[in-house]
């Protein structure tokens, strides 16, 4: 096989990872093997060439756009709001019954959340939700109803 060949297939098989993995490193790393290509058809019988290329590429690739794509990634998380963090203190309306040590169900907007309580709650009971784990939210009350 071509040297050329062989780093195309290098180069597309690691662009193919990146749209896997979302790193944005291996695009480069992808991107620097193309540029391997592009030497060793020009330099067929150099690998240094085409090392040299597939390493500058990459490299430079990597140190300009680190701190974009860094900075690019910090600002978006800063403005991200997981819709899971508005859960607490909404209500909801109990849909399977909840007693202490045995959680019910409670259906929140168009949302259904396994839950649990301190105490007994009926189905058509509204409550609150007072803190949310992964899974399960706490719930309570709401208002009047105690």
């Amino acid at each position: 096989m071509e040297p050329w060949a062989i780093w195309l297939v290098i180069g597309f098989v690691l662009l193919i990872a990146e749209m896997l993995t979302l790193s944005f490193f291996l695009l480069w790393l992808g991107l620097g093997a193309v540029a391997g290509a592009l030497a060793a058809w020009v330099a067929p019988d150099s690998f240094f060439v085409q090392a040299l290329a597939f390493i500058v590429v990459a490299g430079v690739l990597t140190a300009f756009t680190k701190p974009l794509s860094r900075r690019l990634r910090s600002s978006k998380a800063k403005d991200f709001k997981d819709a899971i963090e508005d859960l607490v203190g909404k209500q909801g309306v109990v849909t399977v019954a909840i007693e202490p040590g045995k959680p019910g169900i409670v259906k929140v907007g168009s949302e259904t959340w396994t839950a649990y309580a301190e105490e007994e709650l009926a189905e058509g009971k509204t409550v609150t939700i007072v803190s949310r784990g992964t899974t399960q939210v706490e719930v309570r009350p709401s208002g009047g109803d105690r």
